[in-house]
């Protein structure tokens, strides 16, 4: 780790306590960015896994994290997926253990998952996840982006009846595979994606569309400069409730992304599932807390840091 990543990790755990002593916090290790080949070779061999699994709790308690997320999201393998499994029990048994030596609470484990456990063929070692984690947090976002898509789509739908590629169809899936709904954890994008209409005047989702719009990198953009986007031009946000999505529309420039009438849904529909609650991708790219207060009205929230291996 970098001295400037210490020195934001030793502060973490005490700065968001300040406001609500409740607080946990879980430090986050792989992620977006990382380099998997170095995932694949540590879980390949026992002895690596033990240093992975020592290191790792040795930081989480050195710097006041309350436990931690495996965050590798692309096993290419069946080896890399039996050796994952073969981790998240050694990580289980390594954890018990430090708790009962050291006198203090037990870590909890976690890990961040594709949406459907058949994603990677997760779903092998779901016995090994069911023991040995706490809870999953399940990507629900990310299913379309403009960069792949030529007609607009719902990110990170909830319902969608033409594709399996939707967040019911992939929490019912991991339910099915055997974890039950109180440890899943729900993902919820603030952020969305600009595609480019090939026609303005046909821009209802699903509308045909010539790739991200060039007001963002990729077309992704954090749901508190789709906020300013809007107000800029005086456009409003249209809920579409078959898809729980939200979406609008200037000229060319196409925007879907959750607003308030989508993050309430969502966080409604964790309730009813019984799940654990729900997680955010992320936190600073809200406008005014507006996202963040609408989700507290069902409130059970989960915030992570995240460290990213090089």
């Amino acid at each position: 780790m970098s001295s400037s990543d210490e020195q934001m990790f030793s502060i973490f755990t005490d700065t968001v306590k300040q406001k609500n002593p409740s607080i946990k916090t879980l430090l986050s290790i792989g992620g977006s960015g990382t380099n998997y080949t170095r995932f694949s070779l540590m879980v390949s061999h026992s002895s690596y896994r033990k240093n992975f699994i020592d290191s790792s709790i040795k930081a989480a308690r050195l710097y006041g994290f309350h436990g931690l997320d495996f965050a590798w999201h692309s096993q290419s393998t069946v080896s890399d997926i039996t050796n994952t499994g073969a981790l998240f029990q050694e990580w289980r048994v390594a954890a018990t253990s430090e708790s009962r030596n050291s006198g203090g609470s037990q870590l909890i484990l976690t890990m961040a998952a594709h949406h459907s456990p058949y994603l990677d063929s997760i779903s092998s070692i779901i016995e090994s996840i069911r023991r040995n984690l706490d809870w999953i947090h399940v990507i629900s976002y990310n299913y379309y982006g403009p960069s792949k898509e030529n007609y607009t789509r719902a990110h990170a739908a909830l319902y969608d009846q033409s594709s399996r590629l939707n967040t019911d169809s992939g929490i019912r899936e991991w339910i099915s595979a055997g974890i039950p709904a109180s440890k899943l954890v729900l993902g919820l994008p603030f952020y969305g994606y600009a595609w480019t209409l090939s026609n303005p005047e046909n821009n209802v989702l699903g509308a045909p569309a010539v790739g991200p719009a060039n007001i963002a990198s990729y077309g992704i953009l954090s749901y508190k400069d789709i906020k300013g986007f809007m107000q800029r031009y005086g456009v409003s946000s249209v809920y579409n409730s078959t898809y729980v999505v939200n979406y609008c529309t200037f000229n060319t420039t196409w925007i879907g992304f959750d607003d308030v009438e989508a993050v309430m849904a969502k966080v409604s529909y964790a309730k009813e599932k019984k799940m654990l609650g729900y997680h955010i991708w992320q936190l600073s790219q809200d406008d005014n807390w507006i996202l963040s207060k609408a989700g507290l009205l069902y409130v059970y929230i989960v915030i992570h840091s995240v460290f990213v291996t090089d």
